[in-house]
């Protein structure tokens, strides 16, 4: 764990996605990727990104675009809060059966 302690001369620094506090949340997503759209489940979700569970293991760096609806509850606010959001993915892997991915956010917009 020592190469998560701090920053070394030569090493790569985190990622914002592994770095930023993560919430559990099971959300719907709908992603739109270069090869059409996908149905997934959100396990985490951060400022910085997201960890889902899909169908397809996508490629590492390919664009992703979905819209998320956050519950009010966990916004904070008087009612649910929709976000589009376009990034990218980071990791993708299988676990347990299933095929995972972490999403970086590199732009959102929110919607009316």
């Amino acid at each position: 764990m020592g190469h998560l302690s701090g920053h070394r001369a030569g090493s790569k620094e985190l990622s914002p996605v592994r770095s930023a506090v993560r919430f559990p949340m099971k959300l719907p997503l709908e992603l739109q990727t270069p090869h059409g759209g996908l149905h997934a489940i959100t396990e985490n979700i951060s400022a910085n990104g997201l960890l889902f569970v899909c169908d397809t293991l996508l490629e590492v760096n390919s664009r992703v675009e979905f819209t998320i609806t956050m519950p009010s509850a966990v916004m904070g606010a008087a009612k649910d809060v929709t976000v589009h959001c376009i990034g990218r993915i980071v990791r993708s892997f299988q676990q347990d059966g299933q095929q995972k991915a972490a999403a970086v956010i590199d732009e959102y917009f929110l919607k009316a």
